[in-house]
């Protein structure tokens, strides 16, 4: 099964996982959230007591499913490779990058685009820094930039964090070590089987189709192909359709209750980092959970170090808050990035062009 051959494959693909996406909000999934790496990856972290946030803790089953969903269907069809050795603490600083500036604009690039169709006009702001991202990156990769070739391992090793996926799965369903949040985003979400369920769909929906938003866009800079786009606007009319059909569409910048903010240059810069980060690393977050789950050790790094960002952002004050309502007031107040969250965006720029600028392919064996 091949789904990454034609843009009618791809965009079917796309129309599946809005379809999960748009199932898991519409059976207790955060609004305007539905399916976020980032956000999804920062609650896994408060689970595990790697930051102390309340609000922010529960052990996401789609984040479990979509890197077993990818590890079994590559397993099936032949694709499981098990490879590492390509620069795995320049990943892990990528993995870091990518999650503070996802927690700055509040979002990944999955849920930028779910967010831009749920009419979310801050979405479509910080896309303006996300394709400036990725064409960074892509002018990099022409000048050179490249973290070595990925040898052949152990295929025990790429088996590693799928294994841990499977005994979080377990410590969450039959133990209360786990933390989980009593109010707040955390404590939004849909039945625990349909969650896993539905990430194991996109998985494996997302490896056979290479879904992947810092490549989509990408493939446009570098060599004018569309292709991989198809993907993204299938799943985005699909999540289109679904929020005007339950009323969620709401066109405007500061909407209570969606978990944004309308700082635009913050969004725009925060994006910028994701963008630039993703194609240096290989891909978006979700791209390094699939890359990941079908054996990659470099992937399965990154994934450590988006585990690490979300710790270091709620444990420093770096992620932003959304507008919302005061609830004793009733009066609207408008979410914002902390000056922690400012200056750790601006570094982790400086950082990128470090590691753009100096990692070159003659110099990567």
């Amino acid at each position: 099964m091949n789904l990454s051959d034609s843009k009618k494959k791809l965009a079917l693909a796309g129309v599946v996982c809005g379809l999960v996406a748009a199932c898991l909000a519409y059976f207790g999934n955060p609004a305007n959230m539905a399916f976020c790496i980032a956000c999804f990856v920062r609650d896994m972290a408060g689970s595990l007591g790697m930051h102390q946030a309340e609000v922010v803790q529960y052990a996401r089953p789609e984040i479990i499913g979509l890197i077993l969903g990818a590890f079994i269907i590559s397993v099936a069809t032949k694709e499981y490779r098990s490879t590492g050795g390509s620069s795995p603490m320049i990943r892990f600083v990528l993995g870091m990058i990518i999650m503070i500036g996802s927690l700055v604009f509040l979002g990944c690039p999955l849920r930028m685009v779910i967010r831009m169709s749920a009419g979310d006009l801050n979405a479509w702001v910080a896309l303006i820094g996300f394709i400036l991202g990725v064409s960074t990156g892509a002018f990099a990769l022409k000048k050179g930039f490249s973290l070595g070739r990925a040898h052949e391992t152990n295929k025990t090793s790429g088996a590693v964090l799928p294994a841990i996926m499977v005994g979080i799965l377990i410590l969450a369903t039959c133990t209360t070590l786990l933390k989980a949040s009593q109010a707040g985003p955390g404590s939004m979400h849909a039945p625990i089987i349909m969650s896993l369920i539905g990430g194991l769909i996109f998985g494996a929906f997302a490896q056979k189709s290479r879904m992947c938003f810092a490549g989509s866009i990408r493939d446009v800079v570098l060599m004018k192909n569309f292709d991989l786009l198809s993907v993204i606007v299938g799943l985005f009319v699909v999540m289109l359709i679904f929020n005007a059909a339950t009323n969620r569409f709401v066109l405007g910048f500061n909407t209570p209750g969606i978990i944004a903010h309308s700082e635009h240059l913050w969004n725009i810069l925060g994006m910028y980092a994701v963008g630039f980060a993703a194609v240096l690393a290989g891909g978006c977050p979700l791209r390094q959970l699939i890359l990941a789950g079908q054996g990659s050790s470099d992937a399965a790094v990154t994934v450590l170090g988006l585990f690490f960002g979300a710790a270091l952002c709620h444990n420093f004050g770096l992620a932003a808050s959304g507008t919302a309502i005061n609830a004793e007031t009733k009066e609207l107040v408008a979410g914002a990035v902390s000056t922690n969250g400012k200056v750790a965006c601006i570094i982790c720029i400086v950082v990128l062009f470090v590691i753009a600028f100096t990692n070159k392919r003659e110099s990567a064996k």
